[in-house]
C-alpha cells in the first residue's frame, strides 16, 4: 500500500494538506480577536510608556502594540518616514531564478512569476512590512484549490491577537477564539521578522524607540500650544475711571475678554483698552521649534538612516545615493530580509502542495538594479579611445539604452568633426580673395611677415631690382596656400562655443592641416633670402 509523500515545512513540521484552503486567524464576533483597540497614547507620561514597555517583555505586548498604532496615527513625521521606508521596499521589482535549467524547475519558477504579476502583490508587501516598525507582523495564507490548482491568498493579521511562548518569547502563537494561545498551523502563516536590532521581536522595532521621541514631542507641542496661547497675542487691559460703577466694570471687562475671540467690542467713552505686546515671542517660539524638529531628525535616523530627504539637513554625505529616501544599505537590508521570509513561509511550501517534495526550489528574489555611472563612464572612455582603444560600438550603445542608427538618419556630430568636415583644402587656385574681409587680410599680412627672415628683410633693405621682385612673387605663391590654412581654422572658429574648446579643436586638427605647398614656399623664400644674402656681402667687399 502506496503512501501519499509527506509535506513539511521550514521546520519540519508536516503540512496537513486537507485544510491548507480553510481560512486561519481572523477577526471573531465576541471574541479575543477583536478589531476594536485601546487608546493607550491618551494621557500618556513617562511612567505610563515605562510600564507598557515592561509589559511587553513579560510577554503581554497588548498596550505596546496599540500605541504603536497610536503614534502612526498621530505622529506625522513618523507615519511619513516608516511609510516611506515600507514602500520603497514594496515597490522594488520581484523576480524568480529556477532551481536550476531543467524543464521542471522552470516550470516551477514560471508557476510563481505568474501569481506575482498581480495588482494586489505590492499591498500584500506594504502590509508584511508593517514588522519594520513593531519588530514582527504574521501574515494568514490560505491555499485556494477551486481551479484544480493550489494559489496563495495572503491577508494580513492584527499583531494583537498572537502572544509569544513564554518559553523564549520568540516563538509566536495564536489565542483562539477563548483566548487559549496555541501553535501556528505549519505552512500556513508568513512570519516576518525585520529588526531594527538584535533581540527579541517585541523589542526589535522601531516603534520602541520612537515612542520616547514621540512622549517627549508630544509634551514639546502641548508647552508650546500654552506658549502660544498666553504670549502669542498682546494682552488686553481695560482702564476705567475713579467713579465706575460695578456694572461699568462687567461691561468693560466683557469687553477685553471678547476681543480675544470675537476681536469686536464696545465699551463707554470714558473707559480705555491697551494692548501690551510680549518682547520674546520671538525666541520662545524658536526653541520649541527647534527641540520638536531635533526629534524628528532623530526619528528620520532611526527609520532612514539620514535627515537631509525630510529635514532638509545637509552634512558630510551629500551625494544623492546616500541620500535618497532611504539609505541604499538599509533598503537592501530590508528588501533581502523580506525575500528571504517569502521563501521559507510561502514558496517552499506552495511549490510542494503543487509539485510533491522537491529537494531544490524557486528562489524569490527583491533587489534593485545598481544604476551605472554613465558619466563617469562617458568621461573615462574618450581619452582611452583617443589613445588606441577599441571599444565596440552596440557594447556602449546598449549601456546607454541607446538604438543604433538607422541608415540616412540625421546624426548628431562632436565639434572636432564639424571643423574636420573638409577632408582635404580646397586647391590654390580655386580660393579667391575677399578684399572686403578685413580678418583675413590682416591674417595674411601677419603669416606674410612671419614668412620672410631678417637675412631677406635686410637684403630686401640693401638691394633693389630682382630682390623685390623675388619676395613679390615668394608673396603671391604663398597666397594659396594661407589662404587654404585660414579656411580651416575659420571653420574652426565657426564650430568653436568658447576659446577652450577651439583650442582643443586647433590642437586635435592640426596633424589633419595640409601645409605642404606652404611648407615648400617658406622653404624657397628662405633659400632666396640666404643667396640675396650671399650677394648683398660679395658686392660690399668689391
Amino acid at each position: 500500500m502506496s503512501r501519499t509523500p509527506q509535506l513539511l515545512d521550514a521546520y519540519g513540521r508536516p503540512i496537513n494538506r486537507m485544510t491548507v484552503s480553510q481560512p486561519v486567524g481572523g477577526a471573531t464576533l465576541g471574541g479575543v480577536r477583536s478589531p476594536i483597540t485601546g487608546y493607550p497614547g491618551d494621557g500618556l507620561t513617562p511612567a505610563r510608556l515605562a510600564n507598557i514597555l515592561r509589559e511587553a517583555d513579560m510577554g503581554d505586548p497588548l498596550r505596546y502594540l496599540e500605541l504603536a498604532e497610536t503614534i502612526e496615527e498621530r505622529d506625522l513625521h513618523y507615519l511619513g518616514v516608516l511609510g516611506t521606508r515600507r514602500r520603497a521596499v514594496s515597490q522594488i521589482k520581484v523576480t524568480v531564478e529556477a532551481a536550476s535549467e531543467s524543464a521542471e524547475h522552470e516550470a516551477h519558477a514560471k508557476m510563481v512569476r505568474d501569481w506575482l504579476d498581480r495588482d494586489e502583490l505590492q499591498e500584500e508587501l506594504f502590509d508584511i512590512l508593517d514588522a519594520i516598525g513593531k519588530g514582527y507582523s504574521l501574515t494568514s495564507v490560505t491555499y485556494e484549490h477551486s481551479s484544480g490548482q493550489y494559489l496563495p491568498r495572503l491577508d494580513r493579521q492584527d499583531p494583537r491577537w498572537f502572544r509569544f511562548d513564554r518559553r523564549d518569547l520568540a516563538t509566536p502563537l495564536l489565542l483562539d477564539d477563548q483566548g487559549v494561545e496555541k501553535p501556528l498551523d505549519p505552512g500556513r502563516w508568513i512570519f516576518a521578522r525585520l529588526q531594527a536590532k538584535s533581540g527579541l521581536p517585541i523589542r526589535s522595532g522601531l516603534a520602541r524607540a520612537a515612542m520616547w521621541a514621540y512622549l517627549f514631542k508630544m509634551y514639546t507641542q502641548r508647552d508650546w500650544a500654552i506658549f502660544s496661547q498666553t504670549y502669542g497675542q498682546p494682552v488686553r487691559v481695560g482702564k476705567f475711571g475713579p467713579g465706575a460703577s460695578a456694572e461699568d466694570k462687567q461691561t468693560l471687562f466683557r469687553a477685553v475678554a471678547n476681543i480675544a475671540g470675537d476681536m469686536a467690542a464696545i465699551i463707554p467713552e470714558s473707559m480705555m483698552i491697551e494692548f501690551i505686546e510680549s518682547g520674546n515671542v520671538g525666541a520662545g517660539h524658536a526653541m520649541y521649534k527647534e527641540r520638536a524638529d531635533w526629534l524628528d531628525q532623530q526619528v528620520s535616523k532611526a527609520v532612514l538612516g539620514q535627515t537631509a530627504t525630510t529635514d532638509a539637513v545637509t552634512g558630510g554625505l551629500g551625494s544623492g545615493k546616500e541620500h535618497g529616501d532611504v539609505r541604499s544599505d538599509i533598503k537592501k537590508a530590508d528588501a533581502r530580509a523580506l525575500a528571504a521570509v517569502l521563501n521559507r513561509d510561502l514558496i517552499r511550501v506552495w511549490v510542494q502542495l503543487e509539485h510533491g517534495p522537491q529537494s531544490a526550489f524557486p528562489r524569490l528574489k527583491i533587489e534593485e538594479e545598481e544604476q551605472e555611472d554613465l558619466k563617469a563612464l562617458a568621461d573615462a572612455l574618450g581619452p582611452l579611445i583617443d589613445r588606441g582603444l577599441e571599444v565596440e560600438q552596440q557594447e556602449i550603445l546598449s549601456r546607454f539604452g541607446l538604438p543604433e542608427a538607422k541608415a540616412g538618419a540625421k546624426l548628431l556630430r562632436p565639434a572636432v568633426a564639424v571643423a574636420k568636415e573638409a577632408d582635404q583644402p580646397p586647391p590654390s587656385s580655386e580660393i579667391k580673395r575677399k578684399p572686403g574681409d578685413i580678418k583675413r587680410v590682416g591674417a595674411l599680412a601677419g603669416i606674410g611677415a612671419a614668412l620672410q627672415s631678417e637675412d631677406a628683410l635686410a637684403a630686401r633693405k640693401s638691394t633693389s631690382g630682382p630682390e623685390e621682385l623675388l619676395t613679390d612673387r615668394m608673396s603671391e605663391d604663398a597666397l594659396g596656400p594661407t589662404e587654404a590654412l585660414l579656411t580651416r581654422i575659420e571653420a574652426m572658429v565657426g564650430a568653436a562655443g568658447s576659446l577652450e574648446e577651439l583650442r582643443q579643436m586647433l590642437v586635435e586638427g592640426f596633424p589633419a592641416l595640409d601645409v605642404g605647398d606652404l611648407t615648400e614656399v617658406i622653404a624657397q623664400g628662405l633659400m632666396a633670402a640666404n643667396l640675396g644674402g650671399r650677394v648683398a656681402v660679395e658686392d660690399e667687399a668689391t
